[in-house]
């Protein structure tokens, strides 16, 4: 389980129940913009995640559903 502020209790595995987080959805206009940042902060720390978020990124601009700004 996971808490998110706006979707309530998620069930995440190895997540624990009282964990926040936080979700971007492909939707959400400021989202590629923001996994691409995200991914930019992990690469200055070196850390490997950085080059498997390409995929991720690529996801995320490709999703053909309508944009809208978050609310």
């Amino acid at each position: 389980m996971a808490l998110s502020g706006k979707y309530g209790t998620m069930d995440i595995p190895r997540i624990a129940a009282e964990e926040p987080i936080f979700i971007l959805r492909a939707q959400d206009a400021l989202a590629e913009t923001v996994v691409q940042i995200y991914q930019l902060l992990a690469a200055s720390h070196m850390l490997p995640i950085a080059a498997d978020m390409d995929k991720l990124v690529r996801s995320f601009k490709s999703w053909p559903g309508t944009r809208k700004m978050p609310d």
